[in-house]
Protein backbone atom coordinates (compact mmCIF):
# COMPACT_ATOMS: atom_id res chain seq x y z
CA UNK A 1 0.00 0.00 0.00
CA UNK A 2 0.94 3.53 -0.95
CA UNK A 3 1.85 5.52 2.15
CA UNK A 4 1.35 9.30 0.99
CA UNK A 5 0.64 12.52 3.15
CA UNK A 6 -2.83 12.60 5.02
CA UNK A 7 -5.37 14.86 4.95
CA UNK A 8 -6.36 13.33 1.69
CA UNK A 9 -5.35 12.28 -1.99
CA UNK A 10 -2.99 14.50 -3.22
CA UNK A 11 -2.98 15.49 -7.07
CA UNK A 12 -0.60 14.37 -9.62
CA UNK A 13 -0.56 14.60 -13.85
CA UNK A 14 1.22 12.67 -16.38
CA UNK A 15 3.34 14.69 -18.96
CA UNK A 16 1.67 12.45 -21.48
CA UNK A 17 -0.86 15.66 -21.58
CA UNK A 18 2.16 17.79 -22.62
CA UNK A 19 4.22 16.08 -24.75
CA UNK A 20 5.75 19.21 -26.71
CA UNK A 21 6.49 21.47 -23.17
CA UNK A 22 9.85 21.26 -21.59
CA UNK A 23 10.75 21.42 -18.07
CA UNK A 24 10.53 24.74 -16.83
CA UNK A 25 7.02 24.81 -18.23
CA UNK A 26 5.68 21.52 -16.63
CA UNK A 27 7.25 22.80 -12.72
CA UNK A 28 5.46 25.52 -13.55
CA UNK A 29 2.13 24.65 -14.19
CA UNK A 30 2.77 21.91 -10.96
CA UNK A 31 3.51 24.97 -9.04
CA UNK A 32 0.33 26.78 -9.83
CA UNK A 33 -2.05 23.71 -9.83
CA UNK A 34 -0.77 22.50 -6.61
CA UNK A 35 0.57 18.86 -7.46
CA UNK A 36 3.23 17.61 -5.71
CA UNK A 37 4.32 14.68 -7.75
CA UNK A 38 4.37 14.29 -11.56
CA UNK A 39 4.50 11.36 -13.69
CA UNK A 40 7.55 11.50 -16.28
CA UNK A 41 6.89 10.26 -19.56
CA UNK A 42 9.95 8.41 -20.33
CA UNK A 43 9.90 7.31 -24.25
CA UNK A 44 12.07 7.49 -27.25
CA UNK A 45 13.28 10.87 -29.23
CA UNK A 46 10.42 12.80 -27.28
CA UNK A 47 10.62 14.82 -24.66
CA UNK A 48 12.99 16.32 -22.21
CA UNK A 49 13.34 13.04 -19.82
CA UNK A 50 13.70 10.76 -23.47
CA UNK A 51 15.84 7.71 -23.00
CA UNK A 52 18.10 9.38 -25.17
CA UNK A 53 19.19 12.52 -23.21
CA UNK A 54 22.02 12.72 -21.00
CA UNK A 55 21.89 11.71 -17.46
CA UNK A 56 22.89 15.12 -16.77
CA UNK A 57 20.17 16.72 -18.94
CA UNK A 58 17.42 14.33 -16.90
CA UNK A 59 19.00 15.14 -13.69
CA UNK A 60 19.08 18.76 -13.91
CA UNK A 61 14.88 18.94 -15.50
CA UNK A 62 14.10 16.84 -12.43
CA UNK A 63 15.20 19.49 -10.33
CA UNK A 64 13.81 22.32 -11.44
CA UNK A 65 10.20 20.56 -10.52
CA UNK A 66 11.94 19.59 -7.06
CA UNK A 67 12.39 23.55 -6.98
CA UNK A 68 8.64 23.82 -7.82
CA UNK A 69 7.61 21.96 -5.12
CA UNK A 70 7.26 18.32 -6.50
CA UNK A 71 7.81 15.88 -4.16
CA UNK A 72 7.59 12.43 -5.70
CA UNK A 73 8.23 11.66 -9.51
CA UNK A 74 7.58 8.59 -11.37
CA UNK A 75 9.04 6.80 -14.53
CA UNK A 76 6.29 6.30 -16.89
CA UNK A 77 8.24 3.89 -19.29
CA UNK A 78 7.35 1.63 -22.24
CA UNK A 79 8.71 -1.37 -21.20
CA UNK A 80 6.93 -4.37 -22.00
CA UNK A 81 7.44 -6.99 -20.09
CA UNK A 82 5.13 -9.93 -22.04
CA UNK A 83 6.44 -9.11 -25.58
CA UNK A 84 7.65 -12.16 -27.00
CA UNK A 85 8.61 -10.49 -29.74
CA UNK A 86 11.54 -8.94 -28.36
CA UNK A 87 14.63 -10.79 -27.02
CA UNK A 88 15.60 -11.00 -23.59
CA UNK A 89 19.02 -9.45 -24.67
CA UNK A 90 16.88 -6.33 -26.05
CA UNK A 91 14.69 -6.45 -22.82
CA UNK A 92 17.33 -5.84 -20.69
CA UNK A 93 19.29 -3.30 -22.35
CA UNK A 94 16.13 -1.28 -22.72
CA UNK A 95 15.52 -1.91 -19.00
CA UNK A 96 19.17 -0.99 -17.94
CA UNK A 97 18.38 2.17 -19.98
CA UNK A 98 15.04 2.97 -17.84
CA UNK A 99 16.40 2.18 -14.37
CA UNK A 100 19.35 4.02 -15.57
CA UNK A 101 17.06 7.83 -16.38
CA UNK A 102 14.39 6.80 -12.97
CA UNK A 103 18.37 7.16 -11.06
CA UNK A 104 19.20 10.19 -13.12
CA UNK A 105 15.50 11.47 -12.07
CA UNK A 106 15.81 10.42 -8.64
CA UNK A 107 12.27 8.91 -9.53
CA UNK A 108 10.68 6.48 -6.91
CA UNK A 109 9.30 4.12 -9.21
CA UNK A 110 9.25 3.08 -12.89
CA UNK A 111 5.77 2.46 -14.53
CA UNK A 112 5.92 -0.81 -16.64
CA UNK A 113 3.27 -2.92 -18.91
CA UNK A 114 3.04 -6.42 -19.86
CA UNK A 115 2.62 -5.86 -23.60
CA UNK A 116 1.74 -9.10 -24.41
CA UNK A 117 0.86 -9.71 -28.33
CA UNK A 118 -1.45 -12.89 -26.97
CA UNK A 119 -2.61 -12.86 -23.55
CA UNK A 120 -2.98 -16.71 -21.66
CA UNK A 121 -0.56 -18.26 -19.35
CA UNK A 122 2.67 -18.10 -21.42
CA UNK A 123 2.71 -14.61 -21.69
CA UNK A 124 1.83 -14.44 -17.97
CA UNK A 125 5.07 -16.89 -17.41
CA UNK A 126 6.92 -14.46 -18.98
CA UNK A 127 5.59 -11.36 -17.83
CA UNK A 128 6.34 -12.57 -13.78
CA UNK A 129 10.31 -13.65 -15.16
CA UNK A 130 10.62 -10.06 -16.92
CA UNK A 131 9.13 -8.31 -13.95
CA UNK A 132 10.98 -9.79 -11.23
CA UNK A 133 14.25 -9.00 -13.49
CA UNK A 134 13.15 -5.25 -13.39
CA UNK A 135 12.03 -5.73 -9.62
CA UNK A 136 15.24 -6.90 -8.78
CA UNK A 137 17.29 -4.04 -10.89
CA UNK A 138 15.08 -1.65 -9.26
CA UNK A 139 15.50 -2.97 -6.07
CA UNK A 140 19.30 -3.11 -6.30
CA UNK A 141 18.70 1.27 -7.25
CA UNK A 142 16.39 1.65 -4.28
CA UNK A 143 13.32 2.22 -6.87
CA UNK A 144 10.01 0.52 -7.68
CA UNK A 145 8.68 -1.35 -10.59
CA UNK A 146 5.35 -1.05 -10.84
CA UNK A 147 3.05 -2.54 -13.26
CA UNK A 148 -0.28 -1.09 -14.88
CA UNK A 149 -3.48 -2.16 -15.88
CA UNK A 150 -2.94 -2.00 -19.50
CA UNK A 151 -3.02 -3.83 -22.96
CA UNK A 152 -3.25 -7.21 -22.85
CA UNK A 153 -3.57 -7.21 -19.29
CA UNK A 154 -6.44 -4.35 -18.36
CA UNK A 155 -8.00 -5.83 -15.69
CA UNK A 156 -6.75 -6.06 -11.75
CA UNK A 157 -7.34 -9.82 -11.90
CA UNK A 158 -4.96 -9.84 -14.93
CA UNK A 159 -2.12 -7.70 -13.81
CA UNK A 160 -2.88 -10.06 -9.81
CA UNK A 161 -1.89 -13.34 -11.68
CA UNK A 162 1.21 -12.32 -12.50
CA UNK A 163 2.22 -10.00 -9.61
CA UNK A 164 1.26 -12.94 -7.39
CA UNK A 165 3.55 -14.94 -9.88
CA UNK A 166 6.18 -12.62 -9.63
CA UNK A 167 6.44 -12.24 -5.83
CA UNK A 168 9.00 -9.55 -5.46
CA UNK A 169 8.74 -7.01 -2.86
CA UNK A 170 9.64 -4.49 -4.92
CA UNK A 171 7.10 -4.76 -7.66
CA UNK A 172 3.59 -3.51 -6.98
CA UNK A 173 0.95 -1.64 -9.04
CA UNK A 174 -0.28 1.33 -11.01
CA UNK A 175 -4.49 1.32 -11.12
CA UNK A 176 -4.92 3.29 -14.82
CA UNK A 177 -9.23 3.89 -13.74
CA UNK A 178 -10.21 3.25 -17.38
CA UNK A 179 -8.92 0.57 -18.86
CA UNK A 180 -10.85 -2.58 -16.06
CA UNK A 181 -14.04 -0.50 -16.40
CA UNK A 182 -14.14 -0.86 -19.94
CA UNK A 183 -13.03 -4.68 -19.95
CA UNK A 184 -16.14 -4.92 -17.38
CA UNK A 185 -14.33 -5.27 -14.10
CA UNK A 186 -16.20 -3.15 -10.97
CA UNK A 187 -14.10 -0.58 -9.24
CA UNK A 188 -14.82 -2.84 -6.60
CA UNK A 189 -13.78 -6.00 -8.08
CA UNK A 190 -10.31 -3.92 -9.08
CA UNK A 191 -9.35 -2.69 -6.00
CA UNK A 192 -9.64 -6.20 -4.64
CA UNK A 193 -7.55 -7.63 -6.76
CA UNK A 194 -4.79 -4.99 -6.38
CA UNK A 195 -4.76 -5.01 -2.92
CA UNK A 196 -1.89 -4.86 -1.14
CA UNK A 197 -0.11 -4.69 -4.17
CA UNK A 198 -1.20 -1.16 -5.12
CA UNK A 199 0.76 1.82 -5.18
CA UNK A 200 -0.73 4.46 -7.91
CA UNK A 201 -3.85 5.43 -9.46
CA UNK A 202 -4.20 7.32 -12.61
CA UNK A 203 -7.65 8.74 -13.17
CA UNK A 204 -9.16 9.77 -16.42
CA UNK A 205 -12.55 9.91 -18.03
CA UNK A 206 -14.38 8.82 -21.29
CA UNK A 207 -17.83 9.20 -22.99
CA UNK A 208 -17.80 5.30 -22.84
CA UNK A 209 -15.85 2.00 -23.12
CA UNK A 210 -15.58 2.44 -26.87
CA UNK A 211 -15.62 6.22 -27.05
CA UNK A 212 -11.78 7.00 -25.11
CA UNK A 213 -11.49 10.74 -26.21
CA UNK A 214 -10.53 12.13 -23.01
CA UNK A 215 -13.21 14.09 -21.03
CA UNK A 216 -12.75 15.82 -17.99
CA UNK A 217 -13.00 14.41 -14.99
CA UNK A 218 -17.17 13.61 -13.71
CA UNK A 219 -18.26 14.88 -17.51
CA UNK A 220 -17.89 10.76 -18.45
CA UNK A 221 -19.35 7.33 -17.75
CA UNK A 222 -16.47 6.69 -15.85
CA UNK A 223 -17.24 5.29 -12.52
CA UNK A 224 -15.02 7.97 -10.96
CA UNK A 225 -17.17 8.32 -7.53
CA UNK A 226 -17.03 4.87 -7.00
CA UNK A 227 -13.27 4.44 -7.89
CA UNK A 228 -13.03 6.88 -4.83
CA UNK A 229 -15.31 5.11 -2.49
CA UNK A 230 -13.20 1.38 -3.19
CA UNK A 231 -10.43 3.68 -2.35
CA UNK A 232 -11.21 4.66 0.77
CA UNK A 233 -12.33 1.12 1.89
CA UNK A 234 -8.84 -0.26 0.69
CA UNK A 235 -7.22 2.60 2.75
CA UNK A 236 -5.38 3.92 -0.17
CA UNK A 237 -3.58 7.09 0.77
CA UNK A 238 -0.99 7.48 -2.32
CA UNK A 239 -1.82 9.90 -4.65
CA UNK A 240 -4.17 10.47 -7.55
CA UNK A 241 -2.46 11.23 -11.12
CA UNK A 242 -4.37 12.99 -13.83
CA UNK A 243 -3.29 11.03 -16.70
CA UNK A 244 -4.70 13.36 -19.59
CA UNK A 245 -4.31 11.61 -22.91
CA UNK A 246 -2.82 14.69 -25.06
CA UNK A 247 -0.21 12.81 -26.77
CA UNK A 248 -2.75 10.46 -28.40
CA UNK A 249 -5.38 12.94 -28.68
CA UNK A 250 -3.75 16.15 -30.17
CA UNK A 251 -7.45 18.06 -30.15
CA UNK A 252 -8.16 17.37 -26.51
CA UNK A 253 -7.97 20.74 -24.63
CA UNK A 254 -4.33 22.10 -23.02
CA UNK A 255 -3.66 20.41 -19.96
CA UNK A 256 -3.24 23.61 -17.75
CA UNK A 257 -6.76 23.98 -18.72
CA UNK A 258 -8.43 21.07 -17.32
CA UNK A 259 -5.70 20.39 -14.66
CA UNK A 260 -7.29 23.16 -12.89
CA UNK A 261 -10.98 21.67 -13.32
CA UNK A 262 -9.38 18.19 -11.60
CA UNK A 263 -8.06 19.62 -9.00
CA UNK A 264 -11.17 20.89 -8.13
CA UNK A 265 -13.14 17.59 -8.51
CA UNK A 266 -11.09 16.07 -6.69
CA UNK A 267 -11.22 18.86 -3.89
CA UNK A 268 -14.89 18.46 -3.92
CA UNK A 269 -14.87 14.32 -3.58
CA UNK A 270 -11.83 14.44 -1.38
CA UNK A 271 -12.23 13.48 2.22
CA UNK A 272 -11.47 16.99 4.32
CA UNK A 273 -9.41 14.21 6.63
CA UNK A 274 -6.70 11.16 6.03
CA UNK A 275 -8.92 8.75 3.62
CA UNK A 276 -8.13 5.94 5.96
CA UNK A 277 -9.82 7.64 8.55
CA UNK A 278 -13.11 8.28 6.15
CA UNK A 279 -16.60 6.01 5.65
CA UNK A 280 -17.90 5.61 2.42
CA UNK A 281 -20.64 8.40 3.51
CA UNK A 282 -18.43 10.94 3.57
CA UNK A 283 -18.07 10.90 -0.38
CA UNK A 284 -22.09 11.11 -0.82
Amino acid sequence: MADGPGGGWPLAFSTLGCPDEGPEWIAALARSAGCTGVELRCSREEGPFALERTGAERAAAAALLRAAGVEKLWVASYLRVADNSRTDADYEAELAEVIAAAVDIGAAAVRVFCGAPEPGPAADALAAHRLSLAAERAHAAGIRVLLETHDSHPRGADVARVLRRCAHPAAGAVWDVLHPWRHGETPDQTAHHLGRWLEHVQLKDAASAHDLHPLPLGHGAVPLAEVLRTLIHLGYTGRLSLEWERRWYPDAAPLAEVLPQAAAWLARHTPRTSPADTSPADLV
